[in-house]
């Protein structure tokens, strides 16, 4: 245990998906700034239970990992994780100037913060701000955390948009979208299906086979040419997809794509 105090009660509140995407994350070798702590992931993780690796972490990891160095490099100088979990990339690529906000469920940054004051690890580059998604108003939540609306940002949704409901993506896309100026990038992985298919029938599919998905099920699963809409309805014009692979679901063609947008002009 990383404190002498139990923590029961609190754990079984926890995401356990963002305990399990943190574990894997660990066993990855991965790039850290010259100022980072390249065992930030390992320290946060620590006496959280062990699980099973997911492959496909690896690559989306790599990915989202790349669009925080390419953000740092181009000069953007706030990074927006939303549903950051147990995300180690404030520590991980620290740098001089760049300061990083985490949202997630109060409950989850609440063992957040615990950790990282065990650890020891500096707050003064991180934010984090305690936002439900379901109800709170994101916008509002960055603005109060001292986000800059007027500085170009990098926003990311990582393994977030499936858990949500199409109603609740939408606002979350469009309040991001209203703390992006010019130069700001969205970065965001997507579960998709083939066209023709019911999105309903396939997200049921598809959870019946999860280790999590009762507990934690994917509530959105579209057609890429349906996310796009999405985007561009919320003021967002991709402008990058990698349609990756396919998802562990067996029969249930499931896939991953990771996508960059940046704002439409005039649609604040």
């Amino acid at each position: 245990m990383i404190s002498g105090k139990k923590i029961s009660n609190l754990e079984r509140e926890i995401s356990r998906t963002s305990q399990i995407v943190a574990l894997n994350r660990a066993s990855i070798e991965r790039p850290h700034s010259i100022e980072g702590d390249p065992e930030a992931q390992k320290r946060l993780v620590e006496g959280m239970q062990p699980t099973h690796l997911l492959w496909p972490l690896i690559e989306r990891t790599r990915f989202f990992d790349e669009q925080v160095q390419s953000a740092i490099s181009s000069g953007l100088s706030q990074i927006v994780i939303c549903g950051a979990g147990y995300d180690d990339r404030a520590l991980r690529f620290r740098t001089k100037d760049i300061r990083f906000f985490e949202l997630d469920h109060p409950i989850t940054q609440t063992d957040k913060l615990r950790r990282l004051k065990f650890m020891n690890a500096g707050m003064e580059w991180l934010t984090l701000v305690p936002a439900d998604f379901l109800s709170d108003d994101v916008e509002a939540k960055l603005g109060s955390a001292g986000h800059d609306g007027d500085c170009p940002s990098l926003f990311v949704c990582e393994g977030l948009l499936a858990y949500l409901d199409q109603h609740v993506d939408c606002k979350l896309l469009a309040g991001l979208r209203s703390r992006a100026t010019v130069g700001s990038v969205l970065a965001a992985s997507l579960a998709i299906h083939h066209a023709g298919v019911d999105s309903n029938t396939v997200a049921a599919a598809v959870n019946s086979r999860r280790r999590t998905g009762e507990s934690e099920p994917w509530l959105t699963i579209l057609p890429i040419d349906s996310y796009l809409t999405i985007f561009r309805q919320t003021g967002w014009l991709v402008n990058c997809i990698i349609d990756s692979l396919k998802l562990d679901t067996r029969e249930i063609d499931v896939r991953m794509a990771l996508i960059t947008a940046k704002p439409i002009s005039g649609s604040k």
